[in-house]
Order: C-alpha cells, then sequence, then structure tokens
C-alpha cells in the first residue's frame, strides 16, 4: 500500500500557536520542567473560573440539551442573540438570521465554504488571527493581506485594501478588536472600510469576540451598526468574554438587504443542517451570559486581572531597549515589535524557540499572524499580574545582549 499524503489544500495551512515549538514546549512540561504558556488565549489555564451566572443557568436544565435542537440553533439562544446585537445597533435582523456553532472556528468555515469557488480571494488582515487565513485555503480560496498599519495604531489601511482588490475578491475580513494586537478600530476606520466595500460589491466578515473586553473607557462600534445597506456577517461568543473557551460555543449573524444574500444563506444552511446542531448544553447558557455583562467588565476595569496584567506587561516592557509595542486597547493581547538591527534578528521561529529555551516562555512568533517581518511576536497577558511582571524582566534580560547569527 501506499503512504498516505496530505492533501494539497493543506500545503498553506498553519497553526503556530500549537505547532512545532508548542510541541517542544509540551515536551519540555513531560520532563518535569515548568513552561510558562503565553501562546494561547486560554483564560481557564490561568484561574480565571467558571462565572455564577452560566453555573446557575445550567442547574436544572440538563434535561433540556439531551436531544438535538435546531439546526441554527435553540430558539431562546439565537433571540438572545439577536437582542444582544441589536443592541449594538445591528438593523432588520431576526432570531431567523443567527446560526449558532461550536465557537467562532466552526462558524468561520460555515461562512466562507458556500461563497468561495477556487481561486477565489478575500482579503484578510496581516497580522491576523490565522483561523481566517487557513479557513481561506481550505474553503478552496486564496487569501490576500491587506496591512494593519501599526504607526497608525494597527488600524487597517484603507489605501491598501483598495490597491489589493481583483475581479476575484469577494469579501473582506476585520478582526475588531484586533487578535494578535488587541487595538480597537475607531468608527472611522469601519466607515472607510464600509465604503470601499459598498462600492466593489463586497460581503464583510467582523469577528468581535473580543467586544466585551474593551478598557479604558472606550466603546465598540459594530461593523454592522454603520453599514445596514452591506451585506455583512459578524461573528461573536462567550470564549474570552465569559471565559468559557472549552463550552465551544459562538455564532454569526446575517444582516443587511436579504436579496442579496438568500442563495449564500441556502449554503450556510446545507452545512449546518449537515452537522445536525451545535453544543446544547453551551446554548443553553447564551441568554444568562448576555445578560452578564458584570463578569467581563470587572476583569477590565481598573483593579480588573485583564487591566492590572495588561499594566504589569507594560510598565517591564518599556524597560526593554530594543522593543516597542502599540499598547492594546482590548482582548489581553500585545504585538510588540523587535529591533532588527540591534539584535539582529532574520528569523522570528527562532527566537521564540531561544527563549523558550532560555526563559521556559512561550509565545509565539509574529509569523504565525502571517506578519511578513521577523520582527514581532504575541503576548497572551493571562497569567497573574506579578507572574507576568517577571516573565517580561527575564525576557528583558534575555534579550540584553541577544543576538543571532
Amino acid at each position: 500500500m501506499n503512504r498516505l499524503k496530505c492533501a494539497d489544500r493543506m500545503q498553506n495551512v498553519h497553526s503556530d500557536i500549537r505547532g512545532p515549538l508548542f510541541v517542544e514546549a509540551m515536551e519540555m512540561q513531560a520532563r518535569g520542567i515548568e513552561v510558562l504558556r503565553l501562546n494561547t488565549g486560554n483564560p481557564a489555564t490561568f484561574g480565571f473560573g467558571l462565572p455564577d451566572s452560566i453555573a446557575q443557568a445550567l442547574v436544572g436544565q440538563e434535561e433540556k440539551g439531551v436531544g438535538y435542537c435546531d439546526f441554527k440553533g435553540m430558539p431562546q439562544a439565537r433571540e438572545a442573540i439577536c437582542a444582544y446585537e441589536r443592541k449594538k445597533g445591528i438593523q432588520g435582523i431576526t432570531p431567523e438570521d443567527v446560526f449558532i456553532g461550536n465557537g467562532v472556528s466552526e462558524v468561520v468555515s460555515f461562512a466562507l465554504m458556500p461563497l468561495l469557488n477556487p481561486g477565489d480571494e478575500v482579503l484578510v488582515p496581516t497580522p491576523n488571527y490565522s483561523l481566517w487565513s487557513n479557513s481561506v485555503y481550505l474553503a478552496g480560496g486564496r487569501p490576500v493581506f491587506y496591512v494593519c498599519d501599526e504607526k497608525a495604531h494597527w488600524c487597517p489601511d484603507a489605501g491598501d485594501i483598495r490597491a489589493k482588490i481583483t475581479d476575484r475578491t469577494k469579501a473582506i475580513v476585520l478582526i475588531n478588536p484586533n487578535n494578535p494586537t488587541g487595538v480597537l478600530y475607531p468608527a472611522e476606520i469601519l466607515s472607510q472600510v464600509a465604503e470601499i466595500a459598498r462600492e466593489k460589491d463586497l460581503l464583510v466578515f467582523s469577528d468581535e469576540i473580543y467586544d466585551r473586553l474593551v478598557m479604558d473607557g472606550l466603546e465598540h462600534t459594530s461593523f454592522a451598526s454603520l453599514a445596514p445597506d452591506l451585506p455583512v456577517v459578524t461573528m461573536n461568543g462567550l470564549s474570552k468574554s465569559h471565559c468559557l473557551c472549552g463550552y465551544r460555543c459562538g455564532w454569526m449573524v446575517i444582516s443587511g438587504p436579504v436579496h442579496l444574500t438568500e442563495e449564500y444563506r441556502q449554503g450556510i444552511v446545507q452545512l449546518t443542517s449537515m452537522r445536525l446542531c451545535s453544543n446544547t448544553l453551551a446554548q443553553l447558557v447564551i441568554p444568562a451570559a448576555l445578560e452578564d455583562m458584570e463578569t467581563p467588565s470587572s476583569m477590565v476595569r481598573p483593579g480588573g486581572r485583564i487591566y492590572e496584567q495588561r499594566q504589569a506587561t507594560v510598565d517591564e516592557l518599556e524597560k526593554i531597549d530594543g522593543l516597542t509595542f502599540v499598547k492594546n486597547d482590548a482582548a489581553f493581547y500585545l504585538f510588540p515589535k523587535l529591533d532588527i538591527q540591534k539584535f539582529h534578528i532574520t528569523d522570528d521561529r527562532k527566537f521564540a524557540r531561544d527563549l523558550l529555551h532560555a526563559t521556559n516562555i512561550l509565545l509565539v512568533p509574529g509569523s504565525g499572524f502571517d506578519w511578513p517581518e521577523p520582527d514581532h511576536f504575541r503576548i497572551v497577558m493571562l497569567p497573574e499580574a506579578k507572574e507576568l511582571h517577571s516573565a517580561m524582566g527575564k525576557m528583558g534580560a534575555f534579550l540584553d545582549g541577544y543576538r543571532q547569527d
């Protein structure tokens, strides 16, 4: 029998968050070496527990999740999602426009597969959460990376977006608040993207899963609220705001003129029907979670864990010569920049590996987020503030005198 080979569609797919360096780190842990895992945004790993609102919502409800539910999701959960997104300013939607999935990871594939023919293009930000670029490849399309400008607070470059549109372009992806940079896009930038989509007849995917983890008195604007005339697919979920990564609870809402999306929606119906339904126990907690805004708010106000962890991180990073960063507005990520001249860096994966073996700190290099230069990396700011303070100090000591050959 011939050896089995991977399909060609897998050629460009990569997952550096749990890639080869992660495997090395797990081997180190198996040998008894303690590794600080700043690679994955998984709050439960760092002591973020189940919110009381979620625990109470499950009491006595277990029987309701035994059977399959509607392929779009449980009616009460879809009603709660619809009400939440209406409060965010999205017009004209009903629960029938809501599709619930096993995390945003699943609904992204449901959204892309019915849209793309082989070779079709989707404009994806760089840097980006690689779920998006990977999912475009797997759907047979080609991600075309538009620049987010670090000098402009990591905002999308509207001129670059416009310049990269071709007759094969089908959609634009926005990740707001952004992963891996942690920045929040102002309404003016979103309006610029909306105008381009309007001119070029493009669908917009807006990944807004960090919208409830915004700091410093800023407010998140949902893209679809600014563009009721455009077809928009808004994605969100509970993994981060309510620390429920393992529950796999995400959704998408389709807004805009129904006659423009009718055929496309049928493709999504086909896929979600094949899947039968998403995790019912997770759906049971959606109404309670979307009524509980105190849980996410308590983490991002002064004194809250995420707020104080960010402060500890940036305080120490500011002391490191040869490292700069844009302070994040939301979520729990930073995407610092290394001075490649000072450190002679030509390979960001080598930098991450050297750091791991010198300090036992695991992080993801910028190339893992489709960033083209070897000068960035992402920090996940989920450990307690004291631990982050110590870890950033170790990183600074490592960089003092670090050079790549």
